[in-house]
C-alpha cells in the first residue's frame, strides 16, 4: 500500500511539472491528436454554468465550485472545473454551456425558461442522473431551485440532434456521470430508514410503558389490558401524545394495589422513551441494512447503462475519442465523512458496483479511455501532502444560511469563503472540489490521455 501512494503521489508531482509546474494555467505542449471541439456529457462536476441565470446570477454564481476569477487572492482560485482547464490544455475555446436555465420557484428569482446554446457542447448539468430525468433539485423533489436535470441519456440525444446525428470523428467526448444516482439514492433510503424509525417510536413507546404501569398492581395482567384499552381509546380519539400517555396512567392509578403509580410515573415514561428511541434507532438501521442492496443493484445497472451511451449512442454515431472517468471515493467526501461506517460502507459498495460495471463493459473498447479518479481520489483523502493539497476533510466555503443562501457551492465565491487560506483545499462544498482539486482532476485526465497517445 506504501509503494502504492508514493507511485501516485509521484505520477500527480510529475503531471504538475509535466504540465507547467503548480500554476493554476495551462502549460503550452504540441499534442498528437487535433481535436475540432470537447463536447461534455454529465453531472455538477462538469457543469461549467448551467444554472448561471436568475438569482444564481445575481449573486455571482453558477458553476459548482469556488466561483468567480479571484487569482487576484490566490493563483489557484481560477473559478474553473477541470472541463475548462482541460480545453485549455488541449488549445480549444473555453467550453459554454449547452443549455442554462431554472424551473423552480419563480418568487425567488429560481424560474428561467431553459435556452439552448448553440455551438455551446457543455452538456453536462449539476443534478443530472445517468437515465433517470429526476435528479437532486430537481423541482420535483420539492426543492425551489428546480434544477433542470437533464440525464445523460437525453444530453447525448439534444447533442446528436444538434450535429446532424453524427459526430466528426475529431471531437473529444468527455463523460463523467453516476455520482447524483448514488446521491439521489442515498438520501431516498435515508428518507424512508427515518420513516421507517419515527413509525417504530410509538408502538415501543407504549411497549415498554405500559408493563412498567402495570408492575404494581394486585394483579399485572389485568392492570396491562385496562391500560392498554385506555390508551386504544385515547389514540382512536385523535388525542394528542401527552393526553394519551395521561389517560395509560389514569387507568394504571385505578387498579387495585397501584397507588404509587403516579409518583413513579415520570420514571416510567423517561425509561419508555429511552426505550423507543433505541428501537426507532434499529428500525432505522435494520430499514437501510435491508434495502441496501438495493442500492448497490442500482448503481450496477446505472453502470451498464452509461457503457451502453458510450458504445452505442457515442461510439456508434462516430465519436473516436471518448474520455470516461469513473466515480471518485464518495465517502471521503465531506458528506461521505459525516455519515456512520455502515453508509460509508454501502456508499463504497455501490461506487464499487458503478465503476466495476465501466471497467468490465469499456474493457478492449479502443476509442474509449476508461480514467480510474477512484483510486487517486482515494489516495487524496488518505495521502494529501504531495498532491500540494492543505485539507481534505472540510469545506472552503461558508455554507451557514446567512452566507450562502443556497448551501452549495452553486453560489459560493470570494464573499463566502472561510478565513484563512483555503486555496488547496480539496472540496469547496460537501461533495464538489475547490477549482484547485479540479486542476488536479484535470491532469490526471490529461496524463492518461497521454499514456493513451491521444495528448
Amino acid at each position: 500500500m506504501r509503494h502504492t501512494k508514493l507511485a501516485l503521489a509521484a505520477m500527480a508531482l510529475a503531471v504538475l511539472a509535466g504540465c507547467g509546474g503548480t500554476d493554476p494555467a495551462p502549460g503550452d505542449q504540441s499534442v498528437k491528436v487535433k481535436y475540432s471541439a470537447q463536447v461534455t456529457f454529465g453531472d455538477s462536476l462538469s457543469d461549467v454554468g448551467t444554472y448561471a441565470v436568475g438569482t444564481v446570477a445575481a449573486l455571482k454564481g453558477g458553476k459548482l465550485t469556488i466561483n468567480g476569477d479571484n487569482t487576484a487572492i490566490n493563483p489557484a482560485l481560477t473559478g474553473k472545473n477541470w472541463t475548462e482547464l482541460l480545453a485549455a490544455q488541449l488549445g480549444l475555446p473555453a467550453p459554454c454551456a449547452a443549455v442554462t436555465g431554472l424551473d423552480g420557484d419563480a418568487s425567488k428569482g429560481f424560474s428561467v425558461p431553459a435556452t439552448a446554446h448553440a455551438g455551446c457542447y457543455g452538456y453536462a448539468m449539476g443534478g443530472s442522473r445517468v437515465t433517470n430525468p429526476v435528479g437532486p433539485n430537481n423541482k420535483l423533489t420539492g426543492v425551489a431551485l428546480g434544477a433542470l436535470t437533464y440525464p445523460v441519456v437525453t444530453q447525448i440525444a439534444n447533442h446528436l440532434k444538434a450535429v446532424g446525428g453524427k459526430f466528426k470523428g475529431d471531437e473529444v467526448v468527455l463523460v463523467m456521470a453516476g455520482g447524483n444516482d448514488a446521491l439521489f439514492q442515498l438520501g431516498a433510503l435515508s428518507t424512508a430508514a427515518t420513516a421507517a424509525g419515527k413509525a417504530a417510536i410509538g408502538p415501543a413507546f407504549f411497549a415498554s410503558l405500559i408493563p412498567q404501569l402495570a408492575s404494581g398492581a394486585t394483579n399485572p395482567q389485568t392492570a396491562a389490558g385496562a391500560i392498554t384499552a385506555a390508551v386504544q381509546t385515547a389514540t382512536a380519539s385523535g388525542a394528542a401524545q401527552s393526553d394519551i400517555v395521561s389517560a395509560a396512567v389514569g387507568a394504571a392509578a385505578v387498579q387495585p394495589g397501584n397507588t404509587g403509580v403516579v409518583a413513579a410515573s415520570t420514571a416510567m415514561i423517561a425509561k419508555a422513551t429511552a426505550d423507543a428511541t433505541t428501537a426507532a434507532t434499529k428500525a432505522g438501521a435494520d430499514y437501510a441494512a435491508a434495502h441496501g442492496p438495493e442500492l448497490v443493484a442500482a448503481m450496477g445497472q446505472a453502470g451498464v447503462e452509461t457503457v451502453a451511451l458510450v458504445k452505442n449512442q457515442l461510439i456508434a454515431n462516430g465519436a473516436n475519442y471518448v474520455v470516461v472517468n469513473n466515480l471518485p471515493d464518495i465517502a471521503t467526501t465531506p458528506a461521505g465523512r459525516s455519515k456512520d461506517a455502515g453508509t460509508q460502507a454501502l456508499i463504497n459498495a455501490m461506487v464499487t458496483a458503478y465503476n466495476t460495471a465501466l471497467s468490465n463493459g469499456l474493457a478492449g473498447e479502443a476509442k474509449a479511455l476508461l480514467v480510474d479518479v477512484f483510486t487517486v481520489s482515494h489516495d487524496q483523502a488518505t495521502n494529501p501532502a504531495p498532491y500540494g493539497l492543505t485539507n481534505v476533510a472540510e469545506t472552503a466555503c461558508d455554507l451557514s444560511p446567512a452566507k450562502n443562501p443556497l448551501g452549495s457551492s452553486l453560489v459560493c465565491t470570494a464573499a463566502n469563503l472561510k478565513s484563512g487560506d483555503i486555496s488547496h483545499w480539496a472540496f469547496a462544498d460537501d461533495v464538489h472540489p475547490t477549482p484547485y482539486n479540479n486542476l488536479l482532476l484535470a491532469r490526471y485526465v490529461a496524463k492518461a490521455m497521454v499514456t493513451k497517445g491521444w495528448l
